[in-house]
């Protein structure tokens, strides 16, 4: 063989395994950097006295744009002077109850039904039945109770409050508020139009 061939050879030999190495000791850099010790969503854990990794914001952390000043307390949390209010933000209208009609029915349906019985598809699946929207207690309590429900979960209920803005959730509340109310209303309230139809259905 050429002796110049042959030196060729183990120089080209000799780079590749100083390439490689160079490729492991940065592979090594890249991997301690991106595989941090960390937890995956609900992993639990015992560094915390409640065996939950994930934790709760600070208390008087404000989201990014959503700053709670004053008048706004009603708004961004549903309360009035740290007490759940009846009172709405706003002026209920009929473009936020059809708002919140169809928000209701992309977020809520699924486990509460269309008609707020607790029957939703995944309920039908082997979900938990939540309560009825109609049941006494659920259709006296203050709109700022929904409003809480639906910002912070409860139960075996998700938070939606990082999915839900907070106009949404009161247009939510406007069409529960709605809801309840058909199941109420006495039938002489109802528009004559509307009341002829109910009462000439066949019994």
């Amino acid at each position: 063989m050429n002796p110049s061939a042959n030196s060729r050879k183990h120089f080209a030999g000799g780079w590749m395994l100083v390439s490689l190495a160079l490729l492991f000791v940065c592979a090594g850099c890249r991997l301690d950097m991106h595989v941090q010790p960390r937890y995956n969503p609900y992993d639990p854990t015992d560094f915390f006295g409640d065996g939950q990794s994930a934790r709760l914001p600070v208390p008087g952390t404000v989201p990014r744009g959503e700053l709670k000043l004053g008048a706004q307390e009603l708004l961004y949390t549903g309360k009035v002077g740290g007490q759940p209010s009846e009172a709405f933000p706003y002026p209920v209208t009929k473009e936020m109850v059809e708002r919140g009609r169809e928000r209701y029915n992309v977020f809520c349906s699924p486990c509460h039904g269309f008609s707020g019985e607790g029957d939703g598809m995944i309920v039908q699946r082997g979900f938990r039945h939540p309560p009825s929207l109609h049941d006494d207690r659920l259709r006296t309590s203050p709109a700022g109770h929904y409003f809480d429900v639906i910002t912070n979960g409860f139960g075996v209920m998700y938070p939606y409050g990082y999915r839900v803005p907070p106009r949404d959730r009161w247009a939510i509340i406007a069409y529960i508020r709605a809801l309840q109310l058909s199941r109420q209303v006495p039938i002489d309230d109802v528009p004559e139009a509307e009341r002829t139809k109910l009462t000439s259905q066949p019994k």
